[in-house]
């Protein structure tokens, strides 16, 4: 599919500057990825960096060799040959760094790319496609003396000066009278995005981390995590040629990117009622296992050890995960190697929201609250990690390494709902 390099870099932020960062082949975001269900994706990372780096597949279902955990990483110079099918449904992951106390360091200065995925499902449901899908990568950023990225966390995280929407500094958006399909991925540090638009429109909800979910949702404000994506449809019929709204954060109050009406017609599309087949986990109505996220780097009162295994999860089990904290949220719980189905919020929030429905890999976890979830690793066993993607508690030690064991040799593996062929 392509190789990556990962080595500094000057981009241009769209104010004409030229600015040092972190870049996978001189791209800030990197390439965005497009492949198939069935697809076999071989790529060789090449470390151009100073220090270590390994590339994580965020949201994809691989075996360990090609996970791109921190046990992975490669020194400078150094280089590491991914290959892996592509065996789970339509949906938009992410990739980037995950080494072992440098991930916050290496994504906040530029390291991170869109990872789409596409297949038959979705395909069926002609929902809009280029110039009208627009993956919308959002973070925020800081910038030294010399106007390079910066990277100055503090002991609760990084809270960047400026947001930055595709790696653009105020950017803005021609848009037809139509509906656009955005692809939204929360790629800070962090920072939660509290996503509206400026005149009260509705999104349309189709889809989130793993995929479409069950049928639409239309909100008007929406929570999203570090880690976590969306698959919104925005309709601007209503948007006269000249006339401009805002996607905005309404949570730091900042403007983050302006669409401006062309007055052209676009892309008609009504929304079907029904978005895809999604089979409800069936599991134990009490937590299998329960997972405290304590302090700023500890997973059940443990620090992260790049060699220890802290617990054994079954292969073609579901189970019923528990995860609570008692401080120092927001802690967006990420599991590698398969997704999961929230079933409740207790505390805090105290419910469930549209865009958590469906499959999820990322769900956050905020003060005082109890999120319930149901997985069941069915795609291959080994090692995998669980952490929080507020990258600097990640960085400090909130990680734990389980492995799924029992698996069945690849060669015999029964076909789930995420493998399928093309």
């Amino acid at each position: 599919m392509g190789d990556l390099t990962c080595a500094p870099a000057y981009v241009d932020l769209g104010d004409g500057r030229l600015r040092g960062v972190l870049a996978y082949n001189g791209k800030f975001p990197g390439p965005t990825w497009v492949v198939w269900k069935g697809d076999i994706v071989e790529s060789t990372l090449y470390n151009r960096l100073s220090e270590p780096t390994i590339t994580h597949w965020h949201g994809l279902h691989v075996d360990y060799a090609n996970d791109g955990g921190p046990r992975l990483a490669i020194g400078p110079g150094g280089f590491y040959n991914y290959s892996f099918p592509i065996i789970q449904r339509a949906s938009l992951n992410f990739y980037h760094p995950h080494p072992h106390m440098l991930t916050g360091k290496q994504v906040c200065l530029g390291l991170a790319g869109a990872f789409i995925i596409r297949d038959q499902e979705e395909d069926a449901l002609h929902l809009p496609a280029s110039p009208y899908e627009v993956p919308l990568i959002i973070r925020d950023a800081s910038f030294d003396s010399q106007g390079n990225l910066l990277y100055n966390p503090t002991s609760s995280g990084f809270a960047g000066k400026f947001p930055l929407v595709n790696g653009r500094l105020k950017l803005k958006m021609n848009v037809d009278s139509g509906v656009y399909r955005f692809r939204v991925l929360n790629g800070s540090n962090a920072r939660v995005f509290k996503l509206a638009l400026s005149n009260g429109a509705p999104f349309t909800v189709i889809g989130n981390d793993g995929g479409l979910l069950r049928s639409p949702a239309v909100v008007s404000q929406i929570e999203l995590g570090m880690g976590e994506r969306l698959d919104l449809l925005v309709n601007f019929s209503g948007l006269v040629g000249g006339q401009s709204v805002m996607l905005r954060c309404l949570a730091a109050r900042w403007d983050l990117l302006q669409f401006v009406g062309t007055g052209t017609a676009g892309y008609a599309y009504s929304v079907p009622e029904v978005l895809s087949t999604i089979v409800p986990l069936v599991g134990p109505t009490q937590p299998t296992r329960t997972f405290s996220f304590d302090g700023m780097s500890r997973i059940n009162g443990l620090r992260y050890d790049i060699n220890r295994i802290d617990f054994q999860v079954p292969f073609g089990v579901v189970e019923r995960w528990r995860f609570k904290t008692g401080g120092n949220a927001p802690h967006p719980v990420h599991v590698h190697g398969a997704s999961f189905q929230v079933v409740s919020r207790t505390g805090g929030r105290g419910k469930l929201f549209p865009w958590e429905s469906g499959w999820k890999d990322t769900v956050l976890l905020n003060d005082k609250e109890v999120v319930d979830v149901l997985i069941r690793f069915d795609a291959y066993g080994g090692r995998y990690l669980i952490h929080c993607h507020q990258l600097e508690h990640e960085d400090m030690g909130m990680m734990s390494n389980f492995t799924v064991i029992n698996a069945p040799s690849p060669g015999s593996l029964s076909i789930s709902p995420f493998t399928s062929s093309r």
